[in-house]
């Protein structure tokens, strides 16, 4: 895509933005610009991941083109989020964030990014973000277990842990599952990889 087929798909969206200022999921922009036959887009292949990978960077690139316009326009501003994509009128911290570093930013206007990528790097993709997903995941599950708060330090959950462990020790009238419980959840907070802290 050329630079000028990139800028006109930007007028595009903003003039979708401008039409939906409470803003729209990536999700809802896409099935709008589905419906106008935007061929920026194209049609996002639920079984291609990296059809899918595709046309979410070609989204983001234009979005991240679009917000660089409105910040030097003084106007307007862009929230750039997957859950939500909205027009916002500009602040005067939003111009001085311009020079701020943000790797998000700089990761899709490179269109090389794009370019270089492959099926499997997708793939590759994919697979870290579940294996962090399942991580949090069990993370709040063990967090549930010690009965504590996401914020927890190491002292907090050392100082939980050995309260419930003594509570619930078999010797002392508790059962063996739930302290085994108590010690894995324990284990994967601390980092200790199932050794009991």
């Amino acid at each position: 895509m050329d630079t000028q087929a990139i800028d006109q798909f930007g007028q595009r969206l903003h003039g979708l933005l401008q039409q939906h200022p409470q803003g729209l999921s990536e999700h809802e922009l896409l099935q709008r610009l589905r419906e106008q036959q935007d061929v920026a887009v194209g049609e996002a292949r639920l079984d291609d991941s990296l059809n899918l990978f595709q046309t979410h960077f070609i989204l983001f690139h234009g979005l991240y083109r679009l917000r660089e316009t409105l910040l030097a326009g003084k106007d307007e501003t862009l929230r750039i989020h997957v859950l939500k994509i909205q027009l916002l009128p500009q602040r005067e911290q939003d111009t001085q964030a311009l020079g701020t570093h943000d790797p998000l930013r700089d990761y899709y206007l490179d269109w090389s990014n794009l370019e270089r990528t492959s099926a499997a790097d997708v793939e590759a993709m994919l697979g870290r973000f579940w294996q962090r997903y399942v991580r949090q995941d069990r993370r709040g599950e063990a967090l549930r277990i010690l009965e504590l708060d996401a914020g927890a330090d190491e002292t907090a959950i050392r100082s939980q842990y050995r309260r419930l462990a003594m509570r619930h020790h078999p010797d002392r009238g508790g059962d063996t599952a739930t302290l085994q419980a108590i010690n894995e959840a324990a284990a994967l907070l601390l980092g200790k990889g199932g050794n009991t802290p």
